[in-house]
């Protein structure tokens, strides 16, 4: 094939000399902005696109054998075909990470003369819109196989101080930082996408064009990020290693992502079955949960299969998937019949679920998401402040996610109001971090986690019974590249009702993470309410590794019961070997990416009654007795705090008076100062309903 250089819409198209052999046309120079027509997705690009699509005419020859089209992409969400000539070459991959990918041009598709390059994308256009970048497009005179094994890297992942091989993610980023295809593909021990390679057993060879990259390697949140710099030539062969440390104690702690999925049995994303086991060996996750749509799958069979069945002990789980709702359900029998999906309610799905033998949990997914026009906790159905369902839907679900990585919110403290809102108005419901990962290397397994206190000497044996016991008991911490630990006089613990004698109550707080991870803030909650902040940028030099910051608080002992909750949230990762993705369904193109830590709850028993009382319940004495007396309960209210007088207010609204009564106005504008809050905080949750109710 002989490659001849042209212009085109001010694209220089030339010839690169790469080696004696071997010869490149560039197609496309830089990168281009493209975008369908429709408001931008993301701040960070421009108002208006370079283009809505790539449309280059370029000159070449007939190509007699195979050759091979690379091309640039970046924050690409959705379907973008590839053609040449009219004929699909394939689509670019949905994936937001910066990378290289390689397409196979058949033999005799280019022509003599004029050829035409098109990428477009191929939802309906005003349907979706999708930011991207796209470009540094070449044309290699030689097939894919050719291109992708130039060179071989020979590479091996340890444990530093014993030596001993580790299951790893291997990220491989180009001499431009993008990831790099690899000549490799996925197989009994190695799961490969762009850039990309999850190793079971520490070990993986793959082949590279002629270049300069730097390879990282890392096995989830726990553990170090080690990094090489190499540089390999056409026909040469390098042997690294590259060495781990476990950074982050998580002794007592079981790793537990309660949301995986795979393409084998979901239907969709790309992860097969035998690659997620080689996934979740790599990502430290010591006790993943199977919850494919509607399907209920033991992955021990395959763990086996795959030789990683030291590293986890798998669930068979389920995510219920209904038009009300996403419910992650286990631990199930293998035998078990599914729960009907299709039922109309909640108390429906929720009796159904319960019913099927050995279910114990079930978690309400993804909350603030919208699936089939339904958003559980969406303005139309659910009051944010007072924690309830505003149409009385059964609300039977014992744990949610408030971080779901593959999910994020705008606001990534979103569901976490949400969760102590839930607390405050009375019910028992365990915080989670999950992945909902479908993929091998786009939104990965196990970046979002749920720490689970328990034994984990054994993590290919864990007694699934007693993690699920703590688990409900709210012994969790949830993290997403942060892990904070709340300890309340000494000795209370996540999920533990504590006992303060004194005047005061004294809290310690750990924030845990490895080197590659920073903290910035951390918060402390009391009944959802924020009561103190503090900066923790500057870790101080004399922690241990691992140790973002260790603080300490002390508050007056409150009247009432109250449950404690710490936050630490830090910047997000924008390094590709664990990027942290953007919103999934965005509520603004403004968002700034962060990584989050939140401890579990810690009630405190401040009437010594040795039952935790919530706001709602301290609420529902108060409305009884004062008979629905607005002015009689903002009396008493004055010894309670916002989160009790919000859930007062709830009642009296629906009770059928009216907050927004001038009589009543008044009335709380003379209340206490922490009373008139609530009662603010809960007629701008109520305006939101009232809103959405009129929108829709």
């Amino acid at each position: 094939m002989t490659l001849k250089p042209i212009f085109f819409f001010a694209v220089a198209l030339v010839v690169v000399s790469c080696s004696s052999a071997h010869s490149e046309q560039l197609l496309v120079e830089g990168l281009r902005h493209l975008r369908i027509e429709g408001p931008r997705e993301w701040t960070e690009f421009p108002n208006a696109p370079d283009d809505h699509s790539i449309n280059v005419q370029f000159e070449s020859s007939v190509n007699e054998r195979e050759v091979t089209l690379v091309v640039q992409q970046q924050d690409v969400k959705q379907r973008w075909n590839v053609a040449i000539n009219g004929k699909q070459l394939g689509r670019l991959r949905v994936n937001e990470n910066d990378m290289l990918v390689y397409f196979p041009v058949p033999a005799n598709l280019l022509r003599a003369s004029e050829n035409a390059l098109q990428i477009e994308q191929a939802t309906q256009r005003n349907a979706v819109t999708d930011d991207v970048r796209i470009g540094n497009i070449r044309l290699l005179d030689r097939k894919l196989e050719d291109v992708l094994s130039e060179a071989t890297c020979e590479l091996t992942v340890v444990e530093a101080s014993s030596g001993s091989p580790l299951p790893s993610r291997i990220t491989v980023l180009n001499s431009d930082g993008a990831l790099q295809s690899v000549g490799a593909s996925s197989g009994e021990n190695l799961a490969i996408r762009p850039g990309t390679i999850y190793s079971s057993n520490g070990s993986a060879s793959f082949g590279l064009p002629a270049g300069s990259y730097t390879i990282y390697a890392g096995r989830g949140f726990e553990y170090s990020v080690d990094q090489i710099h190499l540089t390999v030539a056409l026909g040469q062969t390098v042997q690294r290693t590259l060495q781990l440390v476990r950074e982050v104690d998580t002794t007592g702690l079981v790793a537990c992502d309660t949301h995986v999925h795979t393409l084998t049995h979901s239907g969709h994303g790309d992860a097969t079955v035998e690659e997620r086991m080689i996934t979740l060996a790599a990502e430290g996750i010591e006790m993943p949960v199977a919850t494919d749509h509607n399907v209920q799958i033991d992955h021990r069979p395959f763990a086996l299969q795959a030789n990683v069945e030291q590293y986890f002990t798998p669930v068979i789980g389920n995510e219920v998937t209904t038009r009300l709702g996403h419910v992650n359900i286990f631990p199930v029998t293998s035998a078990a019949e599914v729960p009907d999906h299709t039922l109309p309610s909640w108390q429906a799905i929720l009796d159904a679920i319960y019913a099927t033998p050995n279910v114990r949990v079930a978690i309400l997914n993804h909350a603030r998401d919208e699936h089939t026009q339904v958003t559980p906790f969406g303005p139309l159905l659910h009051n944010a402040v007072a924690g309830e369902n505003i149409e009385g839907w059964h609300f039977g679900f014992n744990a949610m996610e408030v971080v779901n990585s593959s999910s994020t919110q705008t606001d990534i403290l979103q569901l976490f109001h949400d969760w102590m809102a839930v607390l405050n108005r009375g019910y028992h419901v365990t915080p989670v971090g999950s992945s909902d990962s479908h993929d091998v290397g786009r939104h990965f397994v196990g970046q979002a986690r749920t720490y689970i206190r328990c034994d984990d000497q054994a993590p290919g044996n864990i007694e699934v019974s007693n993690a699920i016991d703590q688990f409900l008991q709210g012994e969790v911490l949830v993290s997403y590249g942060l892990l904070t630990k709340l300890v309340v006089e000494d000795s209370f613990h996540s999920g533990q009702m504590a006992n303060a004698n004194g005047n005061t109550v004294r809290l310690k707080v750990h924030v845990l993470g490895p080197h590659w991870t920073q903290a910035s803030r951390l918060r402390i909650y009391r009944n959802g309410q924020e009561i103190a902040s503090r900066d923790i940028s500057n870790t101080p030099a004399d922690l241990a590794t691992g140790v973002k910051a260790i603080e300490e608080f002390s508050f007056p002992k409150p009247k009432h019961d109250v449950h404690f909750v710490a936050i630490a949230t830090g910047p997000g990762i924008s390094d590709l070997y664990w990027k942290t993705a953007k919103p999934y369904q965005p509520k603004s193109p403004d968002w700034q990416a962060q990584v989050i830590g939140c401890s579990g709850a810690v009630w405190l028993d401040a009437d010594q009654d040795g039952v935790a009382t919530s706001a709602h319940e301290y609420a529902r004495e108060i409305f009884t007795n004062a008979n629905g007396d607005l002015k009689a309960m903002l009396t008493v209210l004055a010894d309670f705090d916002a989160a009790t007088a919000i859930q007062a207010a709830h009642m009296v609204q629906n009770a059928g008076v009216s907050l927004l009564e001038d009589s009543n106005q008044a009335s709380i504008k003379n209340a206490a100062s922490h009373t008139r809050l609530g009662f603010a905080q809960y007629l701008d949750a109520w305006r939101e309903t009232q809103l959405a109710k009129f929108d829709h």
